[in-house]
């Protein structure tokens, strides 16, 4: 499940369509250097980098400079710093680059020129591991697990730099060996400096071309190429096909997990406002009300995302949860939806804004953390006379789920700490509305975690089937007749959407599948995402610049 990302601020030059290291957003000039910034807030490197973190034209660049030992870079440059130190919590550590990153940044007090650029660099040597190691086996001597792991993620920051980022190649390379002198040591940055020379020989296109000169699988070649590992991309490929889209469209899905993602704020409704956020620099969101655009930057400094209510989440996480809150429950059973019903209602009447009576109906949230669609549900449920319930089993994320409704009054809402898999026999034929944003791969969150593509494996879908199975059946047991049950993953895979609901939902003739694309677009503000295929709705990020989040909506007939 994916809530939140952190994106950077620069825009560069980046890859060519279709390389590995990213898509839009990019870090683009030459970090901090050695010094640092100057008093009148220029690096002192010389570097023109402007506020949004992106290099000016710099004319023509001086090739490398053969400096003798006492004028090479032995400092770390804190941006540079922050990527490596963030690429080696991910490593060693199994840490989240959206977790580690922004603590990073603040520790090292970085303005936010460096936190663009080292956002990007983090990102995109993350993004781009499995191009970038290719890269990397042609220019080393050695296998690379062969290397020490802080070797080779000093390696991969370089080539990022190198190849897919507008940093000059002579800083790159003396502002990335100056890192690995300062924080691995005088003899493995020799080894760095080497390589990185040969790196730099070649542009992306033209390694890729190297890399791929005598492939012929296509899944090899959009492995290379797109940087994800062979059995995701035949796993998005089946995705695509099994949710009613082209086959021919697996470059664009693979190129938009590549894009760095704009963070996407939500306005708690009836509790926050995004004017704070608007004036900072944000855009209005385009697909829901109540959304926004962030333009970057450290969010904890708006005393809005301070206070909680207003947050970062993707919008298609948004979408999702307005869409269960807008389900007319008096005409369910009809097939037919809240029309035009947005879910938020502005003074606490208990109507949707069609009329439709919500005053005492209950909610729950069945997989509640970290918080993010329990914190926005809390909300509708204030404006709409609704509770809400919000269930987590691990105690500490229990914990962030109290903080995210902290903004939330109260009396609307409770965390339970427990099994959400015994909930529905605790509480059977209790709840009007059930979300189940169950565990999953994380497959349609890959632009915003970008570690996640290399550590799953085809056994994770075999292993969270069966957990999957049964929450929505418990959640199923626990909403009461003429009720609903909201079944959400952030990944698109059959084995996790399609193939768990038709088989909770085989052999039982009380439930029925509303149409879900139908929900969307009622909660939506362009009213045709073209979401929905067969009753159920898959929204993509190369289509709807969202996580790419399932939704199955079921009816318990009454």
């Amino acid at each position: 499940m994916s809530e939140s990302g952190t994106s950077g601020s620069g825009r560069g030059r980046g890859p060519q369509r279709g390389g590995a290291g990213g898509g839009g957003q990019r870090g683009t000039g030459q970090s901090g250097g050695p010094g640092g910034r100057g008093r009148d807030g220029s690096p002192r490197d010389g570097s023109q980098r402007d506020a949004q973190g992106r290099e000016r034209n710099r004319g023509p660049q001086r090739g490398f400079t053969e400096n003798a030992p006492s004028q090479r870079t032995r400092r770390a440059d804190p941006a540079r710093l922050v990527a490596f130190e963030v690429l080696r919590a991910v490593a060693s550590e199994d840490a989240y680059a959206n977790l580690v990153l922004p603590a990073r940044i603040r520790h090292h007090g970085l303005d936010k020129r460096d936190a663009g650029f080292a956002t990007e660099l983090s990102y995109g040597a993350l993004r781009g591991q499995g191009t970038y190691d290719a890269i990397l086996s042609r220019c080393v001597d050695r296998p690379l697990d062969q290397l020490d792991p802080a070797i080779l993620d000093a390696l991969r920051i370089g080539v990022h730099q190198l190849v897919a980022m507008r940093v000059p190649a002579h800083a790159a390379l003396d502002q990335t060996v100056g890192l690995a002198r300062a924080v691995i040591g005088a003899g493995p940055s020799a080894l760095i400096n080497a390589v990185l020379r040969k790196v730099s020989a070649h542009t992306l296109e033209e390694w890729l071309a190297l890399l791929l000169s005598d492939e012929t699988d296509e899944t090899r070649i959009a492995s290379i190429r797109y940087a994800h590992p062979e059995w995701i991309v035949r796993a998005l490929r089946q995705s695509l096909v099994a949710h009613g889209r082209p086959v021919t469209e697996i470059s664009d899905l693979l190129e938009a997990d590549n894009a760095a993602p704009v963070v996407n704020l939500v306005a708690l409704p009836g509790l926050g406002s995004l004017d704070e956020a608007l004036e900072g620099g944000a855009t209005p969101g385009e697909l829901v009300e109540g959304s926004a655009l962030s333009s970057g930057g450290d969010l904890g400094r708006l005393a809005s995302v301070r206070e909680g209510s207003t947050r970062v989440q993707d919008v298609g996480s948004q979408l999702v949860a307005r869409a269960m809150a807008a389900v007319d429950l008096g005409t369910a059973g009809t097939g037919r939806l809240a029309a035009g019903g947005t879910g938020t209602g502005t003074d606490g009447t208990g109507t949707d804004g069609t009329g439709t009576d919500r005053t005492g109906e209950r909610w729950l949230d069945l997989c509640a953390g970290p918080g993010g669609k329990a914190a926005l549900l809390g909300a509708l449920a204030r404006q709409q006379g609704a509770t809400l319930l919000a269930n987590e089993p691990a105690p500490h994320r229990a914990k962030l789920v109290r903080q995210a409704l902290a903004a939330v009054p109260h009396e609307i809402w409770h965390v339970r700490t427990g099994d959400g898999r015994e909930l529905g026999t605790e509480m059977a034929e209790t709840f009007d509305r059930v979300l189940v944003d169950a565990p999953c791969t994380g497959l349609g969150a890959l632009r915003r975690r970008p570690e996640s593509r290399w550590r799953r494996t085809p056994k994770d879908l075999t292993d969270l089937g069966p957990l999957q199975r049964e929450l929505l059946k418990s959640a199923l047991a626990a909403v009461k007749p003429g009720g609903v049950v909201a079944y959400v993953t952030c990944s698109p895979h059959p084995a996790e959407t399609t193939a768990v609901v038709s088989d909770v939902l085989r052999k039982r003739d009380d439930l029925e599948l509303l149409d879900a694309g139908a929900a969307l677009d009622s909660v939506s503000l362009t009213g045709h995402l073209d979401a929905g295929h067969e009753l159920t709705a898959q929204l993509w990020p190369h289509v709807h610049r969202t996580d790419a989040m399932f939704l199955a909506l079921i009816h318990k007939k009454a």
